[in-house]
């Protein structure tokens, strides 16, 4: 092979990483952004037009870099890696802050795809002496995407589950430093300030590596900050941010920065969603619990001697195992993922439905609040309309469905998507201290099915007394009116969601 050849090859290889590098700062940060303020598809929507018109812009200043240009692309690979590289570092310890947070976000990922955008028209310029322009051409845009493809198949299968966000971010800064530094070695002869270059590289390797070993420490310093009270576990999934905290004996989980249950109240919250179906249904032998996956709807489930079968259909398998193997939680849970009688499904429960066969006497739907479009789907009319071949026909369903006080619109906005499709729904709420004033739906296929009826009930329970009329009754600030019904087509429910817990 000759030099030019060689030249070539090794610049194309460097084009295929540091595209790689920068698809996963643009994907770190959209997963960053949904993980501390909401909302994973406005966030991605917004960090991807961002970054796509960043490089636009890197583009064209590229255009006015005319001299040592093999200088200037190796100086560009080390800005990269230390902008997009302590990305996730700076943003973490600022969140919460700083009034501005968003501004830092969005303006760390223009600085990145600014950069990004000024490699290829660079590199092409360093390239046009040596090889043909359709060649070029060919090979240049091959190399980045393919780097492209490899970056979005790794990110959500390999780097978040076993980097987290901050190590990931660290890892590929530390890989365009080293693109640095191999050019500067592969190309010493041809680069003007060889010494310069030099120790800007190895000062830029030092800094990011640093960061690399304390990233833990980092990462506990700034999720203890954002949490206050002590965090006893944490992981990535692929779908979320598992957070448990502990704080005078009691347990609070977090998922994507997501309060989703406070240990020493969250019996009022299950025991409202799960008994007044246990009590209105005919036959509770057959129960179908989605989303749940923390067990504790599960728990009060088995509290009947009636039920034969459950099945729990979760979409994130690190939460249930979580949930089945964590002495803590298990005790909270009573060890229900664990029971003979519970099958476990790790799947969209969306999909899920349109698949199962078999026929349940209660559903309990407890999936988290439709704060962006793909958790909003599961609140759709064609959602529910799935459900009814899922349900026997004289089957009883609740569903957590928001706050009432907090967010009217789209507690009332379920309740009439609901109603739309199963007009036998009756509304109700209850007070649960770590969330305020919380609300709920249960409903039925039959119209004859009284929803308020008790065919059993326990004597154990610390708060649920089966009364459900005494649940039923809304106050003036938590009614809304000219509501929106919430269709596939117009997720009408995740713009009230936005829009009225955004003023909290």
């Amino acid at each position: 092979m000759d030099k030019n050849k060689r030249f070539q090859l090794f610049l194309l290889v460097a084009v295929f990483i540091v595209s790689t590098c920068g698809l996963v700062y643009e994907l770190v940060a959209g997963a960053l952004a949904s993980y501390l303020l909401g909302d994973s598809v406005k966030q991605f929507s917004f960090i991807i037009g961002t970054y796509l018109f960043s490089m636009g812009v890197g583009s064209f200043l590229a255009k006015y870099i005319k001299r040592n240009l093999i200088d200037r692309f190796i100086e560009i690979e080390l800005l990269i890696g230390i902008i997009g590289g302590l990305s996730s570092v700076v943003l973490f310890v600022l969140f919460q802050r700083i009034s501005h947070f968003q501004f830092i976000l969005y303006f760390s990922v223009f600085l990145t795809g600014c950069l990004s955008g000024m490699e290829i028209p660079i590199l092409m310029n360093i390239l046009k002496n040596r090889v043909t322009f359709r060649e070029l051409v060919s090979d240049v845009f091959t190399f980045d995407y393919i780097g492209a493809l490899i970056a979005s198949v790794l990110f959500p299968t390999l780097l978040i589950p076993y980097l987290g966000v901050m190590g990931t971010s660290l890892v590929f800064g530390i890989i365009n430093i080293l693109v640095g530094i191999s050019l500067c070695i592969f190309l010493r002869k041809e680069i003007f300030n060889l010494r310069s270059l030099q120790i800007k590289a190895f000062l830029s390797l030092a800094l990011l590596v640093t960061a690399f070993v304390y990233s833990n420490d980092l990462l506990k310093y700034t999720e203890n900050n954002l949490y206050q009270n002590n965090i006893i576990y944490k992981q990535s999934t692929p779908y979320q941010r598992i957070i448990l905290t502990e704080s005078a004996g009691e347990y609070q989980l977090f998922l994507n920065n997501n309060l989703q249950f406070n240990t020493k109240d969250e019996y009022r919250y299950h025991e409202v969603l799960v008994h007044p179906a246990m009590a209105a249904a005919p036959a509770i032998s057959n129960v179908l619990v989605l989303g749940g996956g923390d067990g504790l709807a599960v728990r009060e489930i088995l509290k009947y001697k009636d039920v034969k079968k459950i099945t729990l259909v979760d979409l994130d398998e690190g939460m249930t195992n979580l949930f089945k193997t964590n002495e803590i939680l298990r005790k909270h849970n009573h060890n229900s993922l664990n029971s003979p009688k519970v099958t476990i499904h790790n799947t969209d429960a969306f999909i899920w439905l349109q698949q199962n066969k078999e026929k349940y006497d209660v559903v309990i739907i407890d999936f988290p609040d439709p704060s962006n479009y793909s958790l909003g789907k599961l609140y759709t009319t064609y959602f529910y309309k799935t459900l009814y071949e899922s349900m026997q026909p004289n089957a009883v369903v609740t569903v957590q469905t928001t706050s009432p006080y907090y967010a009217p619109k789209s507690y009332w906005c379920v309740h009439e998507t609901i109603g739309s499709v199963y007009p036998n729904i009756n509304g109700y709420h209850t007070y649960v201290p770590s969330f305020g004033e919380w609300g709920f739906a249960i409903f039925s296929p039959n119209n004859l099915v009284r929803l308020n009826k008790v065919y059993r009930k326990l004597n154990n329970l610390k708060f649920y007394n089966y009364n459900l009329d005494e649940f039923s009754k809304f106050s003036e600030d938590m009614k809304a009116e000219n509501i929106e019904i919430n269709r596939l087509d117009n997720q009408s429910l995740v713009r009230y969601f936005d829009e009225e817990w955004s003023k909290i």
